[in-house]
């Protein structure tokens, strides 16, 4: 099936009010083709998954600072001071999960397991609750996060963690043929299968397309029956979360 299509049509069916998992790691593998056409549609009251929410003016930040993001579950948010500000000032909800459950909360549900014990976050506010998803214009605590079930399996504590699945999933891939099937490049890998999994509908972007058979089938990292369209990948531009650099040394 050549799933192929339009960038705009890709997206356009997006709907205010939906979840979408979205891949990348920092700036890295992020779909930033798709990003600026859901961007284009105006949709708001979108409630994201990702690993973190871009930069100001950069990724997922370009949503945020459109105001068409009412939510986001994440496990780092510090490059983003346009975040700060609306999640600090109750323009934002905010769940932040630790990266390992959140990477495989995402799994899981792209596996149909609804739930699994870890030990992240035992005896902290994790499995505890109450940390704050959503404040008040004023500072207050809105809304904050329940306590978890702790279980103990051979003598040690565990959480229940819930699975995540959602309406859409958008991810960026290096290579991807017709049919779907998809391969990425370095620290793209970290995220982008698992969202790709977890949502019901995924798109994905692809540097470069090829026909369907040219992607031997022992280097498919994501396998085309996730991928429901395709698109070409026409934001090539890759940015750098933060760059750091060592002084220079003289006569070097």
């Amino acid at each position: 099936m050549d799933k192929v299509v339009a960038t705009a049509e890709a997206v356009a069916d997006i709907p205010d009010g939906a979840t979408i998992a979205v891949g990348g790691f920092g700036l890295c593998g992020i779909p930033s083709t798709l990003i600026a056409a859901l961007l284009a549609t105006g949709s708001r009251d979108l409630r994201v998954v990702s690993n973190n929410c871009g930069v100001d003016g950069w990724g997922l930040g370009l949503l945020l600072e459109s105001g068409q993001i009412s939510r986001m579950t994440s496990s780092y948010v510090g490059e983003n001071k346009e975040f700060a500000r609306q999640y600090l000032h109750g323009e934002l909800e905010v769940e932040l999960t630790p990266q390992g459950t959140l990477a495989e909360r995402l799994r899981a549900g792209g596996a149909g397991i609804p739930a699994f014990y870890t030990a992240t976050g035992v005896g902290t506010q994790v499995a505890e609750g109450g940390l704050p998803w959503k404040y008040h214009a004023d500072g207050t605590v809105a809304l904050a996060s329940p306590p978890k079930e702790v279980r103990s399996f051979n003598g040690r504590e565990y959480i229940l963690e819930q699975a995540i699945t959602t309406d859409f999933a958008l991810v960026r891939a290096t290579i991807a043929d017709r049919h779907g099937n998809a391969v990425f490049n370095g620290s793209s890998m970290n995220f982008n299968p698992l969202a790709a999994m977890a949502g019901r509908i995924c798109v994905l972007e692809a540097e470069r397309i090829v026909e369907a058979g040219e992607i031997p089938p022992s280097a498919v990292q994501l396998p085309g029956v996730h991928v429901h369209r395709v698109v070409e990948a026409t934001v090539a531009e890759k940015r750098i979360e933060r760059r750091t650099v060592r002084p220079r040394t003289e006569g070097v």
